[in-house]
C-alpha cells in the first residue's frame, strides 16, 4: 500500500513581509488551497518567517512542492515540503 503524503505543506524561510493573503496567493495557481496559515510570534506579533498551507487533495500539493521548493521570493530561498502532524506519543 502506498504511504499517503498530505495535502499540508510546511513552508519556511518566509520574507518578514509576508501575509496570510500573499502565501495564499502564492500557493493558489496550483490547486485550491483551503488554508494559509501564519505562524505568528505571539510577543512581537510579527509572522516568524514559516506557514502552511493546505489543498483539497494531495496531487495539488505536490505540483507546489515541485515548482516552490527552491524559488526565490521577495529575496529569500523557499523550502517547500509535507507537513508532518506533530508528535503526540511523547507526551
Amino acid at each position: 500500500m502506498a504511504k499517503r503524503l498530505g495535502s499540508t505543506l510546511f513552508v519556511s524561510r518566509l520574507s518578514s513581509f509576508t501575509n496570510k493573503e500573499k502565501l495564499r496567493q502564492m500557493f493558489s495557481p496550483f490547486g485550491d488551497v483551503t488554508e494559509a496559515r501564519l505562524v505568528i510570534d505571539p510577543d512581537t506579533q510579527r509572522p516568524k518567517g514559516f506557514g502552511f498551507v493546505t489543498y483539497k487533495s494531495e496531487v495539488e500539493a505536490q505540483k507546489a512542492i515541485k515548482v516552490m521548493d527552491g524559488r526565490m521570493v521577495d529575496g529569500r530561498l523557499l523550502f517547500v515540503e509535507v507537513a508532518h502532524p506533530e508528535d503526540t506519543s511523547s507526551r
